[in-house]
């Protein structure tokens, strides 16, 4: 699952808090959803569960029907991580990995991702979008430290590329065409470069991550597709055997200590 070795447990499955840590969301809030104490959770919370309990697609459409929730179907953008595509990212060592939807809404992460840019578990899954965190003045950030593209030109243009490549994806995604809208209402900068009409695919980036503890990292930002659902994969990692390695594997030291 991803969790650390040396939690010994006789009965069978996650702990409560183990769970909550995979799912990105808090303890109490799951306490109170077996509790019942809620209607119903939201399609991101059913989604984040589905992912940390590994379901198949068909378990993870009858948790929809259990929570009183519609399946995502074929045209509407899914937050589902296979468990496979989570096996894989597991083994990809101390590299910081993220996993993001067509929408570039933000479904996975791991323990250095967290300790190189802060945890995304403290914004609520509804705002945990790369694109609001980019246009929309006043969004929690997913990045709780200062980042900088190193890039000449316009990471916000490739961004919006990718975003309209999605519309052509999942043409009927009602998700996708709200956040299109709240973004061209809230961004005079998202409309001017929607209104271009450029189609693309955000492939890599070089960032400057300032963090509090180790100083300035500078990481290259790869973009893997998973072409089934157009997931995301952004693995960032450092140049071998240079300062910013050393200060990466010191950020994801100091984040296991928080941990701890």
């Amino acid at each position: 699952m991803g969790l650390p070795l040396g939690h010994s447990r006789r009965a069978k499955g996650l702990r409560r808090e183990e769970l909550a840590e995979l799912s990105g969301i808090s303890v109490d809030y799951l306490v109170r959803l077996e509790q019942g104490r809620f209607t119903s959770p939201s399609d991101q919370v059913t989604a984040a569960l589905a992912r940390a309990l590994q379901l198949s697609a068909a378990e993870r459409d009858h948790l929809y029907r259990l929570a009183g929730l519609n399946a995502p179907g074929a045209a509407e953008i899914t937050d589902h991580v296979s468990a496979s595509v989570q096996r894989v990212v597991r083994r990809l060592g101390d590299a910081a990995v993220a996993v993001f939807a067509a929408d570039w809404q933000l479904i996975w992460w791991n323990r250095s991702w967290a300790a190189l840019c802060g945890d995304p578990s403290e914004t609520p899954p509804h705002l945990r979008n790369f694109a609001r965190d980019t246009f929309l003045p006043g969004e929690p950030k997913l990045s709780r430290h200062r980042v900088t593209s190193l890039v000449a030109g316009t990471p916000e243009a490739a961004l919006v590329a990718d975003l309209r490549r999605a519309t052509g994806r999942f043409p009927d995604s009602r998700r996708l065409a709200a956040l299109i809208e709240e973004l061209t209402a809230g961004s005079e900068r998202f409309a001017t470069l929607w209104a271009d009409g450029v189609v693309g695919a955000h492939r890599s980036d070089q960032k400057m991550i300032d963090h509090p503890q180790v100083g300035p990292i500078a990481v290259d930002c790869d973009v893997l597709t998973d072409g089934e659902v157009d997931l995301k994969i952004v693995i960032m990692s450092a140049a071998p055997d240079s300062d910013d390695e050393t200060r990466l594997r010191l950020a994801t030291l100091a984040g296991a200590a928080s941990d701890a």
